[in-house]
């Protein structure tokens, strides 16, 4: 009996050999796996983002605790605290003073660095800069001063395209407006934690220790426009009174807050002026929105002028600012707190009632 062969199926299997149809998946199924695979991507994206914010808030206030440490072991012992600027006066003629974050290198394991440094020349001096060729110490990273979130955290680079400066992200309260008055020979300050050439004692601070900033974060090469010649003697009355005055001086797209060894407030201070992270805006001659810090003429530039300043405190962590007390505590504070609240711990002196929910 002749066996019939079965009829050729004129389907051709994509399958591999030893497989049935069965086994593969269809092109429907793998777009539904591939669905469900981006789902769970998109939920759990923001996770993984919000962990990382996370850590990077967390190291950005370890790197606060470390600076208020630091401030308190330069009061024990120097038997006070650090100037927001430490004067150098060369000839008799005022110099760019060092900053208070350079004065505090040996409290930050930065002992070996400080000693290298001739703090009785400026940073520019030709001395300073061959300790640390080409450019000086001014160039160096201090890692406790750069927060980690912080997206500009790079050299500023010289004509040469040689790393000549580094930014910093945590700034000294040098008070509300007022920075310094070198009109008379006693340069009264602002009142803020820190002032210019002077080392303060803990008994300057009625207020008390723990309801007194003593930094808080700024963003690194902020625009700026300093040695504005007509500052008004009031505090500006709103943000945009305040931008407006950046036509007056000399301007700078990235120029503030980048060089962490100047003891300037544009440099390496706050001011209390505005709430945190308050857009203080400028429309410059390019047609740029900008929101800016200014200053009238920078401190020891002239033996004459106040020193008034528009230093606003600004973050990358969204909605605060991560600040560290005179007391050494560390606290973040929303952008939107009572700005009379946040003046008042801004000052020193100022006999102001605060609550403890700021």
């Amino acid at each position: 009996m002749r066996k019939i062969a079965p009829k050729a199926s004129s389907r051709t299997s994509i399958t591999p050999a030893g497989h049935s149809p069965r086994d593969a998946f269809t092109l429907v199924e793998l777009l539904v796996v591939i669905a469900i695979i981006g789902v769970l991507v998109s939920l759990l994206l923001p996770a993984v983002q919000s962990a990382r914010e996370a850590a990077r808030r967390s190291s950005c206030q370890n790197n606060l605790r470390q600076l208020g440490l630091a401030i308190h072991n330069h009061e024990n012992s120097q038997r006070a605290f650090p100037p927001s600027g430490a004067e150098v006066v060369v000839a008799g003629a005022p110099q760019a003073p060092w900053s208070g974050q350079a004065v505090l290198l040996p409290y930050l394991e930065g002992d070996s660095l400080f000693r290298k440094i001739d703090f009785s020349l400026p940073y520019g001096n030709a001395v300073n800069m061959a300790l640390f060729a080409p450019n000086g110490v001014a160039a160096t990273r201090v890692d406790v001063l750069v927060c980690p979130g912080e997206t500009k955290a790079t050299p500023v680079f010289d004509a040469n395209g040689v790393p000549k400066h580094f930014p910093l992200n945590y700034g000294l309260n040098v008070g509300a407006y007022l920075v310094l008055d070198a009109s008379t020979p006693a340069r009264p300050d602002g009142g803020g934690a820190f002032a210019p050439f002077r080392k303060l004692r803990p008994a300057a601070y009625p207020d008390g220790l723990s309801k007194t900033v003593a930094m808080a974060e700024v963003k690194a090469r902020t625009p700026r426009a300093q040695d504005i010649p007509s500052m008004p003697a009031a505090i500006p009355a709103t943000p945009a009174a305040a931008g407006a005055l950046a036509a007056g001086g000399t301007w700078g797209v990235e120029s503030g807050h980048t060089e962490w060894v100047c003891g300037r407030s544009l440099h390496i201070g706050v001011t209390t002026t505005f709430a945190p992270n308050t857009v203080v805006p400028y429309t410059h001659t390019d047609g740029v929105q900008y929101d800016v810090d200014v200053c009238g003429p920078r401190e020891g530039t002239s033996a004459t002028a106040l020193t008034q300043a528009v230093v606003t405190s600004r973050s990358h962590h969204r909605d605060t600012v991560n600040t560290a007390m005179m007391d050494g505590s560390v606290r973040s504070i929303g952008s939107g707190i009572d700005l009379a609240t946040w003046r008042a711990l801004g000052t020193r002196a100022g006999a102001e009632s605060i609550g403890a929910d700021y």
